[in-house]
């Protein structure tokens, strides 16, 4: 009997301890679930909900967030095209002699300056002596047969001389004055004074003018060189009048027309960014590639401008007026454009911001604007962030992966 009752009483003791120890385990069980629900809720404070990011109202502030209604402004379209610098043809030469001849001296170098008419360099050869010598020489016989020319008239018109000498002597004067004239001109062409020879002034060296003003490009020739009349000697080129030599590709040509503005940068000078206005649009197509020449005035030409210098250019086409944000309120993400939709609510009676990212795409930019092109209709009055758009983006990144862990 007494066994039996021992046997009784160790069983209720186990199943006393068995019940005890449910209860600990039941309640352990039920504080991990409370932890493990506040742990989440403290998580989900910065990622309230998947690619959402929420901010504090002391955070938005100092980090000086703007947001708004999504506006509208007016862009003008771009064309994308390349080129280079170049001077109109008429502003270009190429000096060579009138006359061949051995150069005796140089009066410029390489970017010098010059005017029209500036003498390069001189040149000397018998032949420069010799045609002075000649129209001296008809010169002196012009005198002459003027004087026999009055002198025969005077006979023929008194019935005294000979019709017929008369006649050969006025034949003869015509005929040297057109030759006269003919010295006259390739002596001014010579640059020299026709009066000046006549009067017995002798030019053994024969000056090689500028036809252009502008600046030596290249200098050609050396002392002592004989130099025919197409031996190039100097290359002048007025840099006043550079201008932008684009090519548009002939998907845009019917976008391009004259009196739109271009703004471009130098390839070679970092940090240039100049403006032109197109003034000659190409009627005819390059090929390889396919292409036309268009042509703008440069509105603010800089001292380091020269010709044959490569530029990009963006020719700024048809403005319209269309949706826009700031370019930083626009951001990449996994290789798509995105803005942020912002929302302001209160949480626990403190004042927090929501941001979610809304895919979209580019179109036109102009002046660090850039054309909001939405693949979905925004709700009602909804704001977007202005700017801090990789901020925003880094930010709500950071929370995913945080409570990825």
């Amino acid at each position: 009997m007494k066994n039996k009752i021992k046997v009784i009483f160790t069983g209720l003791i186990l199943t006393g301890w068995m019940i005890s120890c449910n209860q600990a385990m039941e309640q352990k069980g039920h504080n991990d679930h409370e932890e493990s629900i506040d742990t989440h809720k403290e998580e989900g404070d910065g990622n309230a909900g998947e690619n959402e990011l929420h901010l504090s109202d002391l955070k938005f502030q100092s980090l000086g967030i703007k947001v708004d209604t999504l506006p509208t402004r007016p862009l003008s379209g771009v064309v994308y095209a390349n080129g280079q610098l170049e001077v109109p043809p008429q502003h270009e030469a190429t000096v060579t002699a009138i006359m061949g001849g051995n150069v005796t001296s140089i009066k410029v170098i390489e970017g010098d300056r010059v005017n029209k008419g500036q003498s390069l360099a001189y040149i000397s050869h018998p032949d420069f002596t010799r045609l002075q010598a000649d129209y001296m020489r008809a010169f002196s016989r012009l005198e002459f047969l003027e004087q026999e020319f009055q002198r025969q008239k005077k006979l023929y018109d008194e019935k005294i001389g000979s019709g017929k000498t008369f006649q050969q002597t006025e034949s003869e004067l015509n005929t040297l004055k057109v030759e006269l004239k003919g010295y006259e001109a390739q002596l001014k062409q010579l640059k020299l004074d026709p009066e000046k020879v006549r009067k017995g002034e002798i030019y053994e060296n024969i000056p090689v003018p500028s036809p252009i003003s502008g600046y030596i490009e290249k200098v050609l020739i050396q002392i002592g060189q004989y130099v025919q009349p197409q031996t190039s000697m100097f290359l002048v080129m007025n840099t006043e009048h550079i201008h932008a030599d684009l090519m548009v590709f002939e998907k845009d040509v019917s976008k391009v027309q004259k009196g739109q503005t271009i703004s471009f940068t130098i390839e070679s000078v970092s940090g240039s960014e100049l403006t032109a206005k197109i003034y000659a649009v190409g009627r005819q197509f390059e090929e390889n590639p396919k292409a036309v020449h268009i042509h703008a005035e440069i509105q603010e030409k800089e001292d380091y401008l020269i010709p044959g210098m490569y530029i990009n250019g963006k020719i700024h086409t048809t403005t319209e007026t269309v949706t826009a944000l700031p370019e930083e309120a626009v951001i990449e993400e996994n290789g798509n454009p995105h803005i942020f939709l912002a929302e302001k609510h209160d949480e626990d009676g403190e004042t927090e911001w929501s941001f979610k990212p809304v895919e979209i795409r580019k179109g036109a930019s102009e002046k660090g604007w850039v054309e909001i092109k939405l693949l979905e209709p925004l709700p009602d009055g909804a704001q977007v962030a202005w700017n801090n758009g990789y901020y925003l983006i880094s930010e709500m990144n950071k929370s995913q992966t945080e409570h990825s862990h």
